[in-house]
């Protein structure tokens, strides 16, 4: 036997898959929200979503060029990136602030922390936030409703979301089935429920995400604003359609499917998954309830991205100690 052994770093053990395979599921994943925010809201959909992921493709090509990087485009994470910020975006904002966007989520939110892996926040919600904080009426002052809807609600179509803080919507069989299926006025790929749990099936089926952190945030908003309404109109039955109706809206399903289970900003470990999911859920629910915006998802896992680490710390079990009893 010789007595000559081969050392090398880490990793030892070596998956059926790589980064480039999971991006792809990722990517087909979203093709049914694409497909939805076409039918709703027509071609300017698509012609978001080409134009975000041309330019995070274009943007992390030249960053990694001037910064004298292996080039790594072909792991199709940039495209993830850009499909994802068009996906939170609404069909009608301008195509030069989708450049923008895109620039940020590469450039500040990724490149500069590291890369692929590195980065704290996620990119697609970083590019968001600061559109949304630097142009709010571009992002969310007026919508474009579905080519459902008659024209003459077209173009400023409020948010379900809004209505819902002013009172204003009105809970019915056909308006529960219009926002399932996503008859609805947001962003390109919010709308509709049904195909984001076809997502999120597929995702799940082919091992792509976990579903700690997804599930302990939906439970959590569903149960949170269930007690809320049912304290606040003292009616079970009114408490059920409040949770109901946040998750039919806004951003929570989307953002449990695509947001919540991003491999490298949120935990690692399982216990922290279902920690990291409850607080995005509880800071969503509150920002609803008490906040000034009607939506809160994007604010909920941007925070909660920050204290992924210490998660990772609080949750880790070290090896060779056992369990805590």
């Amino acid at each position: 036997m010789s007595d000559k052994y081969v050392i090398s770093s880490s990793p030892h053990f070596k998956a059926n898959t790589n980064t480039t395979k999971i991006m792809g599921f990722v990517l087909l994943a979203l093709y049914p929200q694409l497909w939805a925010g076409i039918k709703f809201f027509g071609y300017r959909a698509l012609l978001v979503t080409v134009v975000s992921i041309v330019s995070c493709v274009l943007f992390e090509y030249l960053f990694l060029k001037l910064t004298k990087q292996k080039n790594v485009i072909s792991n199709l994470s940039a495209c993830v990136t850009g499909a994802m910020l068009a996906m939170v975006c609404p069909p009608t904002i301008p195509l030069w602030m989708v450049v923008l966007g895109a620039a940020v989520a590469i450039i500040v939110a990724k490149g500069l922390f590291g890369g692929i892996g590195s980065n704290v926040f996620n990119p697609a919600l970083t590019g968001r936030a600061v559109l949304f904080i630097s142009f709010p009426t571009a992002m969310g002052a007026t919508w474009l409703a579905p080519k459902t809807i008659s024209a003459v609600d077209a173009i400023s179509s409020a948010t379900v979301l809004s209505q819902i803080k002013a009172d204003a919507f009105v809970v019915n069989s056909q308006s529960l089935l219009d926002l399932f299926i996503g008859n609805k006025a947001g962003c390109i790929g919010e709308t509709s429920i049904l195909l984001i749990l076809i997502s999120f099936i597929f995702l799940l089926v082919t091992k792509i995400i976990d579903w700690r952190a997804p599930i302990a945030m939906i439970f959590t908003v569903f149960i949170c604003t269930f007690i809320a309404g049912t304290i606040s109109a003292s009616s079970l039955q009114i408490g059920f359609e409040k949770g109901l109706l946040s998750l039919l809206t806004g951003g929570v399903m989307f953002g449990a499917t695509f947001m919540v289970t991003d491999y490298a900003t949120t935990p690692v470990t399982k216990p922290g998954r279902l920690i990291f999911g409850f607080g995005c859920g509880l800071i969503t629910f509150l920002i609803r309830q008490f906040g000034g915006y009607p939506e809160g998802v994007m604010f909920s896992i941007l925070i909660m991205n920050s204290i992924a680490p210490f998660l990772n710390n609080l949750t880790v079990r070290m090896y060779g100690y056992g369990r805590k009893k």
